[in-house]
This record gives structure tokens, C-alpha cells and sequence, in this order.
């Protein structure tokens, strides 16, 4: 079980989670990618009753049934839950005050991955 707690950069946005952690991997997908400006984004999911938001939270719905969590004072992403795994939310694992050692399992979207960053690992590399 997990016990992890996270914050946004100015703190404005806090979560806490207590629970399992479903599942953790970088993500390459475009919009990941344009949400963070980062060249990959690692998160992790845990179930939505184990998580608890507080704070200066706002949402974008960057595509159909997707809303993004941002700050709405310093702008850094915080959450991504979709439609399509409605009772799961997922959380940017650099967010993390202490628990930096959440164990990645995957890529996810490899095939929309940049080609000039390196990646060496033996992780499973799903679309």
C-alpha cells in the first residue's frame, strides 16, 4: 500500500494517496509530451477513492474525456483522469515529495516517442 504525498511547484495544489499503486510507466504521447513540455512523462495511477486533492486545482479537457489537473497560480501539471478509466487518476511522479523510487513497469506510446532522446532501459514498450 501506498502512502505518497505530492505538491505542485508554488504549493498551492497538494494530494495525498493512500492505496495501491495500479500501475507506472513514461508516457511518449503527444499531448503528454505539449502538457509538460517534457519529452517524456512518468506517471502513476492509483484508484480515485485513494486519492485526496486539495488546493488551487483547474482542469483542461485536452481531448474528449480527458481533463488535465493543473495549478491555476505556477501552471504545473498535477492529474490526467479519463472516461475511460473512470474510477483511476493518474499523477505526475516528479510531484512527489518523498517516494521518487515508485517503480516504473513500462513505456507507454512508444511509437510517438522523439527520436533524439535516448532510451536504454529493458522496460516493456507498448502503443
Amino acid at each position: 500500500m501506498a502512502e505518497l504525498s505530492g505538491r505542485c511547484l508554488c504549493g498551492g495544489v497538494r494530494f495525498k494517496v493512500n492505496g495501491e499503486i495500479l500501475s507506472a510507466g513514461h508516457c511518449h504521447c503527444e499531448s503528454c509530451r505539449r502538457a509538460t513540455s517534457s519529452p517524456v512523462t512518468t506517471v502513476f495511477t492509483v484508484r480515485r477513492s485513494d486519492a485526496e486533492i486539495g488546493g488551487s486545482l483547474r482542469f483542461y479537457a485536452s481531448s474528449p474525456g480527458v481533463k488535465r489537473g493543473f495549478c491555476r497560480n505556477c501552471g504545473s501539471p498535477m492529474s490526467f483522469q479519463t472516461d475511460e478509466r473512470p474510477n483511476e487518476m493518474d499523477f505526475y511522479v516528479a510531484s512527489l515529495n518523498d517516494g521518487l523510487h515508485v517503480e516504473i513497469h513500462e513505456h507507454w506510446h512508444w511509437d510517438e516517442r522523439v527520436d533524439w532522446l535516448n532510451v536504454t532501459d529493458d522496460l516493456p514498450k507498448g502503443s
